[in-house]
Formats: structure tokens, C-alpha cells, sequence
């Protein structure tokens, strides 16, 4: 199969020229090459540049998609090149290469851009380096979770009433807050209102909380009740909305692949109350680490086929199943335990609650 592939490819793209970096698996580890993904067969782009020079605002996902129908088989194409320092990271610069080796296409750093000084070594910061998404659709929700676990929403301190008798906070005022400890002077909390529950469309099981970020909070006076001044708003803050410390959490090297197992989920929510979402929307799925996922795992999104009459005279039957048909593509960038929040990288049409999540 794989040469009845190449062959119907152009000699030129055949002998195209150096290769793509080659992450080393960083979300994960391991070699290239992904449980059940047929190699023999890796789809390459019709039109896909014999080399292409990286730009500014360019993501991980744009690349692989210029050289890839699917850009989840990136770790099939990504070629390890010793010679840069971090093969994990693609910069502003590189000039990166399709070549075939052994009937199989690579891609590699052909060319390091103007920061490298020599062949070897590489100085340049961390933040240079490209994002395998847009981050900033994604930063917030790893900053400030949008999904609450029924522990954290139990025991965290939580705001008990308005200074000066407010119902509604916002920057610069003061709220009394209990559950704080003796000990919490000067530190720092998100505020969150606790939303509807999320419960498992399959079981029924409670899943978490919808938490919806309200502002950040410096405790200024510590007790039962504490004094905290609201320092930054993004919405009112509420008597019985929670508290949670401010945490940093690094920021993560996404790798767009399949995941190594069959996984059949469901939207079960939006941000925002909203109910159809589009391109770089955030979905709540049903599906977590325990069925595999993990950030970076990419998953195809489907609309449910209708149950239709069918009129015609000759009909086999008045009743019609019409078939699941693909919205969308969604990638997993933090996974709970039985949930995970995706971020819809492509979206042909709407993609609604209840929509279809499975392995591509």
C-alpha cells in the first residue's frame, strides 16, 4: 500500500529535501509512531511545501496541517534532528523540509532561523518557541479552571457577605470571607461563582461544577471571618461564590496526535452557558484520563443522524436513520479524571451539546 501511495506522488515531492525538528514526544514520551495508526499509509498533503519557513504566529497545528490532510499524525512525520539543542521546540525562522526516507516522509529543521549560533547550540527563550495552539483561547482555562471538582467546591473558603452591606463586589472593594484560616493573611485567591452541575450524560454521575471566574482577591486581614479586597474583576462577585489559591501552572508543549485508544464520547457543556459553539471554542467533554486522554489527544466531533420519515411511495420503510456526519475537530488540552476540556481546532458547522467525540 505504502508504495501504491507514494507513486502517486511527484517525483519532486519524492526528493524533496531536508526534514521538519523533531520533537521528542514531549507530551508523553516515546517513540514515533502511535497505537493504531496505519504508517503504511500517512497522509500527506496534496499540496504540501517541499520546505516552508517558520513565521511569527505560526502554530504547531498550521505547520502540520500545511504538510498533512490530518494533522494528528505530526508525531508520524516529526524526524528527531540532533543538532538542535531542544528538539521539542520549532522558532520564528526555521526553514523545515518534507523528504522521504525509506518510502516514509520526514520533516526536520533544514535551517535554523537567525538565532542559532552555530550548529549546535541554540540561545534563545523558551517564549520564542511556537505554540502548538493558539495559547491565549486556551491560558485562562489553565490559569483559572472553568470546571470545579465537588471536593474543591466543599470545603474552600467561600465569601459570606459584602462589605458595607453590598450584594454585588467588584475591584477595589472589600468582602468578608470564612473557611480563609488564621494563617491566610497576604495570600492571593481566584473567585469563582459555582455554576450548574455537570453530570455524565451516559450515568448521570456529578462530574463537577461549572466555575465561573469572577476576580482575584488579597486577604488583608486574616479570622473567621477574614477581611479580603477584591483586586481584579471580571464579573461581580457574589456572597457564596469560593475561593481557591492562585496556583502557576507551567505552560504546556500540546503534540496534535490520536489518541493510542478507541475513545466515544460526548459534549456535554460550553463556556458560558451558550449551547452551539465554532473555531477555538471551549467544549467540556465526557471522557477523561481514565479512558485515555491526555493534552494533545485530537478528536473528531459528530452531529448525531436524525430519525426522518421517509414519504416516498416505494419507501423500504416510512422510518429513516440518517447517517452521523462530522462537524468538527476538537484537541484536548487538560483532562481531568472522567472530564477534559478540548478546544475546536476545526468546525464545519455548529457543534452543539450532546454532539459525538471519538477517536479519529
Amino acid at each position: 500500500m505504502a508504495s501504491t501511495f507514494l507513486r502517486s506522488l511527484s517525483p519532486a515531492r519524492r526528493l524533496a529535501g531536508a526534514a521538519v525538528v523533531a520533537i521528542a514526544l514531549a507530551a508523553g514520551g516515546g517513540a514515533i509512531g502511535q497505537q493504531g495508526i496505519d504508517r503504511s499509509v500517512i497522509p500527506v498533503a496534496p499540496d504540501a511545501p517541499s520546505s516552508y519557513v517558520v513565521q511569527p504566529g505560526d502554530t504547531l497545528w498550521d505547520i502540520s496541517a500545511r504538510f498533512l490532510t490530518d494533522p494528528w499524525y505530526w508525531p508520524e512525520i516529526w524526524h528527531i534532528n540532533p543538532q538542535v539543542q531542544n528538539p521539542h521546540l520549532i522558532y520564528p525562522g526555521d526553514t523545515l523540509a518534507l523528504t522521504w526516507v525509506d518510502g516514509q516522509p520526514r520533516v526536520t529543521v533544514a535551517q535554523g532561523g537567525p538565532v542559532r549560533l552555530s550548529p549546535r547550540v541554540r540561545e534563545s527563550p523558551l517564549s520564542e518557541a511556537i505554540n502548538a495552539i493558539p495559547y491565549e483561547h486556551v491560558a485562562a482555562f489553565m490559569q483559572r479552571p472553568s470546571v470545579l471538582s465537588e471536593e474543591q467546591v466543599r470545603g474552600a473558603p467561600y465569601v459570606a457577605h459584602g462589605r458595607d452591606h453590598r450584594l454585588a463586589s467588584a475591584a477595589g472593594q472589600e468582602v468578608y470571607v470564612r473557611r480563609a484560616g488564621s494563617t491566610a493573611l497576604g495570600n492571593r485567591y481566584n473567585v469563582y461563582h459555582v455554576g450548574d452541575e455537570l453530570r455524565d450524560p451516559d450515568d448521570g454521575d456529578l462530574l463537577g461544577y461549572q466555575g465561573l471566574f469572577t476576580g482575584e482577591g488579597n486577604i488583608k486581614r486574616a479570622g473567621d471571618p477574614s477581611t479580603m479586597l477584591i483586586v481584579d474583576s471580571s464579573r461581580e462577585t457574589l456572597e457564596g461564590d469560593i475561593l481557591l489559591p492562585i496556583t502557576d501552572e507551567a505552560k504546556m508543549a500540546f503534540i496534535p496526535r490520536a489518541p493510542s485508544s478507541q475513545v466515544d464520547g460526548t459534549v456535554m457543556s460550553v463556556i458560558d452557558d451558550r449551547t452551539v459553539v465554532a473555531q477555538y471554542d471551549v467544549v467540556i467533554i465526557n471522557r477523561g484520563t481514565r479512558h485515555g486522554l491526555e493534552p494533545g489527544h485530537v478528536l473528531t466531533v459528530w452531529e448525531a443522524g436524525e430519525q426522518v420519515r421517509d414519504v416516498a411511495p416505494n419507501a423500504e420503510s416510512r422510518s429513516l436513520q440518517l447517517p452521523d456526519e462530522r462537524t468538527g475537530l476538537a484537541m484536548v488540552f487538560k483532562a481531568y479524571d472522567r472530564m477534559s476540556y478540548g478546544l475546536m481546532m476545526q468546525s464545519e458547522r455548529e457543534v452543539k451539546v450532546g454532539d459525538a467525540v471519538r477517536s479519529p
